[in-house]
């Protein structure tokens, strides 16, 4: 209910109010006895780089429709309840517009298909893009590829859906409108759609969205055909948001912003010219894709435990592997031939910058922004040892939302964890990947620079894009409106651009008098002193390795992300969300003189409101594990954390080991192990300058400091190097 928020609505409602509405069992038994349809002849593309782009990667999630299940069977619930929860929370995890369900029948399938042994179909609606304004150069791109947009996001959710069920060991596949059922027919039975003549439409969105379908064995809680009486269901009920659905205020709210601006008023915060943490520009070392802890878990640096659930480590819940092949098979398209010409209409960049935002937003991020890429910005060596020179101007960093009401079911660190990575990871991947093929059709270079491969540290990057301020945790930008909840992708570019500028929201003062995430970490990986500077940055600088280790060895979850869950401004921001928090984040931007008496409250608040805990009724996902191939009860039990309001802090007895870039390994140590020595990361601590040693050291002229200088290559010739490839889980071999 707009102002209320909807923490009493279970997730897999889903965001319009379907279950209010009336149902109507004869229309199943008239559709069922239907003449089975065939499949239209599809639409003619325009003959626009961004639909040829939107086609290519629509043909590389095609291979992935049909596969295998696993060789055995999950433990999953008889109940089909519970199994419905499951694979409808997944969908609305991802996006899903509207989920339906339904039995499959003879005239489910297009004339020219066999149909197959399968006895459910799961439905998924997303619907339509907003058409940019008149006048947008994103319009021209747009206008005509609306519906191809859609259904390359429903396609993506089938088929995520789709490997999810065959990793429980049922049999699946995933269709999209040139399939071989008849979405028409199935969105109408699952209880999505009306028939109105000759037109199928559904209640709220009309004809303006897209289906894709999953096909499947796996038995499920089905839902019955809409009544005519759902035509009606723009009512008052609807627009002030019933029983927690999305309310149709909250949408013309979204609707009436420009499409370049997206959901959140970041227009609203504060910028300045500098982020508002120190960077010494010149004094920060650009590193290797080698030094960065996960993959010094690859090559054995860590322990042989952590190398070897380095592969499986996020991966290991059967949702959260269902989207791992999808982001490796687009790592071949990041980069690839640009256009002879250049498009005479991408000659101003503030237009460019307008409509690139416009089109990331229809694609699904948050919140984009746009900056100049510094050098210290891109690694110094891919992980060969090979060197990488800076070759793009421009950064366009997109948010992705790691999924609030999610989070909110979970503890951070159990079994549903590494799917919201991977949930971002892969929208991530197709946005920036459909961006830069678009862009390169237009004659400049672009790549993508996503989490599975990218030649740019992207925590730089969006400082720089206005995108929000370091915090506490760390190695983390924190939003105003999306909170630390949000994966990064970034593309690079040399088409013409407008940078934004950092942002300052007040985030130093707030995260300097609160300590909870610091409090909650399970692992003790988050500073409770103060910042320090670290090769160059300002920063509350986090234990990595220990954060590291915990993450790859959670025996009880997948990764962790505590720090998130359960942060004071990981919280829910438009006209549906609390009307309290609503104030508290105005004011926290636009009052920032009030953060000394406020700041206080709002941490003590936040525990006595119990914000952090888990709320049972957003827990969709199935507690299971992938050992050898198949999903089992996890045998050491799941993580079921909430807060700990009375644990004591002792700062000053809280350690911290510091790896500096002279302890990084070698950039062309590839496949050669380079121990993590811990005692000498603890003793590190005694270099470390605290932001304003550095200043006077700066001001007196002093040299920058040794420990900022790399390891640089050696001659690690007569070294032994392993494969490693196996525990690189995007890499073909793994």
């Amino acid at each position: 209910m707009i102002f209320l928020g909807n923490s009493d609505r279970p997730f897999h409602y889903g965001p319009f109010p379907l279950e209010q509405q009336a149902r109507d069992p004869r229309i199943e038994g008239v559709e069922r006895g239907s003449p089975r349809r065939s499949r239209l002849a599809p639409l003619e593309p325009p003959d626009t780089g961004y639909a040829r782009s939107l086609d290519k990667y629509h043909q590389i999630f095609s291979s992935f429709g049909e596969g295998q299940p696993a060789p055995a069977r999950a433990p999953v619930p008889e109940d089909l309840e519970r199994r419905m929860v499951d694979i409808k929370g997944a969908g609305y995890f991802l996006d899903a517009s509207q989920l339906g369900i339904c039995l499959l029948s003879e005239s489910c399938w297009y004339r020219e298909s066999t149909p197959t042994t399968h006895t459910h179909a799961v439905v998924v609606l997303v619907e339509y893009p907003r058409l940019p304004e008149p006048g947008s150069l994103a319009q021209s791109w747009l206008r005509d590829s609306r519906h191809a947009t859609a259904e390359l996001r429903a396609y993506e959710i089938a088929i995520s859906l789709a490997n999810h069920i065959r990793m429980l060991g049922f049999p699946a596949s995933a269709h999209d409108d040139q399939g071989a059922v008849d979405p028409e027919r199935l969105s109408v039975l699952a209880g999505l759609c009306l028939r109105q003549g000759t037109w199928v439409v559904n209640p709220w969105l009309g004809r303006e969205y897209a289906c894709a379908v999953v096909t499947t064995d796996y038995a499920l809680r089905c839902d019955l055909p809409l009544a005519a009486s759902a035509a009606r269901a723009r009512n008052m009920a609807w627009w002030l948001g019933q029983d927690g659905a999305v309310s149709g205020l909250e949408r013309w709210r979204r609707s009436r912003r420009a499409t370049h601006l997206g959901s959140y008023p970041m227009e609203q915060v504060k910028r300045v010219a500098r982020p508002t943490t120190l960077i010494l520009d010149d004094e920060v070392p650009r590193v290797p894709k080698r030094a960065a802890f996960f993959e010094r878990a690859i090559h054995g640096d860590l322990d042989a435990k952590a190398q070897r659930e380095r592969g499986r480590f996020a991966f290991k819940h059967p949702f959260a592997h269902a989207m791992v092949r999808q982001i490796r098979a687009m790592v071949p398209y990041q980069d690839g031939p640009i256009a002879a010409s250049r498009a005479p209409e991408c000659s101003s960049a503030e237009v460019n910058t307008r409509a690139i935002k416009t089109l990331s937003y229809a694609l699904g991020a948050e919140i984009t922004g746009i900056c100049e890429i510094p050098e210290y910005a891109w690694y110094s060596h891919q992980v060969d040892g090979s060197g990488i020179r800076p070759y793009h101007r421009y950064a366009v960093v997109c948010l992705i939302d790691q999924g609030y009401e999610t989070m909110e079911g979970a503890s951070g660190d159990d079994f549903i964890s590494g799917a919201q990575s991977m949930r971002a990871y892969m929208r991530g991947a197709l946005i920036a990947g459909i961006l830069a093929e678009h862009i390169r059709a237009l004659g400049y270079p672009a790549r993508s620079q996503t989490n599975a491969d990218s030649d740019v540290l992207q925590l730089p990057l969006t400082l720089w894009a206005g995108l929000g301020e370091m915090s506490r945790i760390g190695e983390v930008v924190l939003n105003p409106f999306l909170g630390p909840r949000s994966k990064t992708v970034v593309l690079t570019t040399d088409l013409p651009l407008v940078p934004d500028k950092p942002v300052d929201f007040g985030l130093q003062y707030f995260c300097s008098h609160c300590l909870k995430c610091a409090r909650e970490c399970p692992c003790d990986a988050i500073p409770q002193q103060g910042k320090v500077m670290f090769n160059g940055y300002e920063i509350w600088k986090p234990d990595v390795e220990r954060c590291t280790r915990y993450r790859l060895t959670n025996q009880r979850g997948l990764a962790c992300g505590r720090c998130m869950k359960t942060c004071p401004l990981n919280k829910f921001i438009n006209w549906d969300g609390s009307l309290l928090i609503r104030i508290a984040c105005w004011l926290g931007i636009h009052a920032q003189w009030l953060k000394p008496l406020l700041v206080p409250i709002a941490v003590r608040l936040d525990d006595l409101l119990h914000y952090g805990i888990r709320n049972p009724l957003k827990k969709w996902w199935l507690d299971l594990e992938i050992i050898d191939g198949v999903c089992v009860e996890p045998p050491r039990g799941v993580n079921e954390r909430d807060i700990d309001p009375g644990r004591r802090m002792e700062p000053e007895k809280h350690k911290v080991a510091y790896y500096h870039a002279n302890m990084m390994p070698p950039p062309n140590a590839s496949g050669i192990r380079i121990p993590v020595v811990r005692k000498e990361g603890l003793a590190a601590a005694a270099l470390v300058e605290t932001p304003e040693q550095a200043l006077v050291r700066r001001r007196a002229g002093g040299p920058i400091p040794q420990h900022y200088i790399p390891t640089p290559p050696m001659d690690l010739s007569s070294e032994k190097r392993a494969d490693v490839s196996a525990y690189n889980p995007y890499s073909r071999k793994a």
